[in-house]
């Protein structure tokens, strides 16, 4: 029953988001090309580059534009779902909303991570997977269901660490008030997402892995699709890591409300 109740809640939001979107056809038309065109250019940076050589570490060409589809999809999903309600976390405490939404007979982390949809988003991963579609006929691949069920999986995975560490940065707020430049510092990472692991070796592949694990939120949905993974290992890293990153976020995010005075006090 609460399962049910949430979702009707989540449906409520869903529509008022559509609402919402509609009302400024033209901003949401101009999104949608702006990040069709940044994704173009991706693209054209990686043809550049295969100009010059056949293969970074023992990616090729195809297998490299199969990846950056692979990000892009993770990427606009989380923005579709997650990306303005993490960013606006700030605002809600500056202005003091947070304390009519702590109010809610609802868990308030489910609102404030859930309020808004950005519809733009699935359209452009819409256009990932029209491009993953034509590498993986370049690379002459026929996925098995259980490839694409694995990458979906997956896929899921590396949003809920997206998701996960943008919480917990924007849960800075509630010391620092702003903290906008801290979670779009981090948006802008999600770049390192989209190129080879293979591509980096020591600390920096560490920090990558482990530390903010933006090498595996792509790297490994990719690998599975493309045959390049080995043995399940990279998977259950990637998993594991989902865990500790939700987990951490949830204990930061607990810390930071028991600290909160209210923005009238």
């Amino acid at each position: 029953m609460k399962l049910k109740r949430y979702l009707k809640i989540y449906g409520a939001l869903w529509k008022n988001s559509v609402v919402r979107e509609m009302g400024f056809k033209t901003n949401f038309l101009l999104w949608i090309v702006v990040e069709m065109l940044w994704f173009a250019l991706q693209l054209s940076f990686f043809a550049v580059i295969y100009t010059h050589t056949d293969r970074i570490g023992t990616w090729s060409k195809w297998q490299v534009v199969m990846l950056l589809g692979a990000s892009h999809f993770i990427q606009q999903i989380f923005t579709a779902i997650f990306l303005t309600n993490c960013t606006q976390l700030s605002e809600l405490i500056r202005t003091g909303k947070l304390d009519f939404m702590l109010l809610l007979p609802v868990n308030t982390r489910f609102m404030i991570s859930f309020r808004q949809v950005d519809l733009g988003g699935f359209v452009n991963a819409a256009s990932a997977v029209a491009v993953m579609l034509y590498a993986g006929r370049q690379l002459h691949l026929s996925p098995g269901w259980e490839q694409i069920v694995g990458f979906v999986l997956l896929a899921a995975v590396g949003i809920l660490i997206h998701y996960s560490l943008m919480f917990l940065l924007a849960s800075v707020s509630f010391w620092t008030v702003r903290a906008q430049g801290i979670v779009w510092g981090y948006y802008n990472l999600f770049n390192i997402a989209r190129l080879p692991d293979e591509a980096f070796h020591g600390l920096f592949k560490a920090f990558f892995t482990f530390a903010l694990p933006m090498l595996l939120i792509a790297n490994v949905p990719a690998r599975l699709l493309v045959r390049k993974l080995g043995s399940p290992f990279e998977m259950l890293l990637l998993l594991g890591m989902a865990v500790i990153c939700l987990l951490v976020s949830e204990g930061i995010w607990r810390l930071s409300v028991r600290h909160y005075t209210s923005a009238s006090s």
